[in-house]
């Protein structure tokens, strides 16, 4: 049984493919994967095994040896599922193997932000301290988590993880209703805890619901030192409004672990103001990438390939 990983590379060079090659006659590994390149490497391999490498319908018709495909995240976007089903190809993915990971580096994203530490960054590295009166620098408002509100949208294991570690800071958390669930959800709206948020974390997926959930007139709602954190999709925040508001003093931090199209080999504004005098942070979708979430990825995926082993067995 002939098993290909088509994009090896997402995962590091520090992981163990051990799991999953115990239960494969023939594990080939590619580090990345061209388009035009996907056929030809898939061609005889009962189990494909892909991060981000498109499997659309043409793909899948193209391959009858094709049973099985392992998504090594939770999203399953790059695969025409539709199609898989017509051909009988079951899909498996993974989910929650970066809950800690992710967790860790939204409170990293915050405790920063609170701390205006790229500003105080800029000013070190500027010499203002050195030039400073006094001991210390005092130019920029911080924000002391203790007491303050966190706002959550997605009370899933991450949005729960991060709600766990701001209460243990001493904030208040509130988890929103589920957006464009609210008529049958008990919890309160987005819309009526913008205005007390004092830290916003989106932890939810990017549907049609909340693509642009947090847009301009969201944002006019908020306190004028209110921290948005998105380590959720990027689409669900509008990133130029929030830049706008940023700049124009509306907004007291921003900071973003994701892109509508990534990589950004186009740019894009908020990698552009990082060279500004701005409390923002924008890191490269990164907050699930220790080496204990990426191995957990390989240990889920093995997983399911025993369990569908098992099926096809029965």
């Amino acid at each position: 049984m002939k098993a290909v990983l088509l994009d090896a590379a997402s995962l590091g060079d520090d992981v163990d493919l051990a799991p999953v090659r115990a239960l494969v006659d023939d594990l080939v590994t590619h580090q990345l994967t061209a388009k035009d390149e996907t056929l030809g490497r898939l061609e005889g391999a009962t189990i494909a095994l892909t991060n981000k490498v498109v499997i659309d319908a043409e793909l899948i018709d193209a391959l009858p040896d094709l049973k099985l495909i392992c998504v090594l995240a939770t999203g399953t976007n790059n695969i025409d599922m539709a199609a898989a089903e017509r051909r009988g190809v079951l899909v498996r993915n993974v989910a929650a193997y970066g809950t800690a990971s992710v967790a860790q580096h939204t409170l990293m994203l915050m405790l920063a932000l609170a701390a205006r530490l790229p500003l105080y960054q800029t000013d070190v590295r500027d010499g203002a301290w050195q030039r400073s009166d006094i001991f210390c620098l005092l130019d920029h408002r911080t924000l002391q988590l203790a007491g303050k509100h966190l706002v959550i949208v997605g009370s899933g294991v991450l949005g729960t993880a991060v709600a766990k570690l701001g209460e243990a800071f001493g904030m208040r958390v509130t988890f929103t209703a589920r957006p464009g669930n609210e008529a049958d959800d008990s919890r309160p709206p987005l819309a009526a805890l913008l205005g007390e948020a004092d830290v916003l974390s989106l932890h939810c997926p990017l549907t049609e619901a909340t693509r642009g959930l947090v847009d301009r007139e969201a944002l006019a709602t908020m306190k004028t030192d209110a921290l948005v954190i998105n380590c959720a999709r990027g689409g669900i925040l509008d990133e130029d409004a929030a830049l706008a508001a940023l700049r124009d003093g509306r907004l007291g931090g921003l900071a973003v672990d994701s892109l509508p199209v990534e990589p950004p080999r186009e740019g894009h504004p908020l990698l552009d103001a990082l060279s500004e005098p701005l409390n923002l942070i924008v890191t490269p979708h990164n907050a699930w990438v220790t080496p204990e979430a990426r191995q957990r990825v390989v240990d889920l995926t093995a997983d399911n390939l025993r369990t569908w082993l098992n099926e096809e067995r029965a």
